[in-house]
């Protein structure tokens, strides 16, 4: 297996790890009813988790 391969076998693995991350992340604010804090256009803003 080539570096270009085993790259984009780590590209794929650290994309999945990052989705199930924010997948357990939203699940985790909706079971405790606490808003999504995000930086949007350099503010922060709460958001819904019901709305995620």
């Amino acid at each position: 297996m080539g570096i270009k391969e085993q790259l984009k076998e780590l590209e794929d693995k650290l994309s999945r790890g990052l989705e199930e991350a924010y997948r357990k992340m939203v699940l985790f604010k909706k079971q405790k009813n606490s808003p999504v804090v995000i930086s949007e256009n350099g503010k922060v803003v709460r958001i819904d988790p019901e709305k995620i």
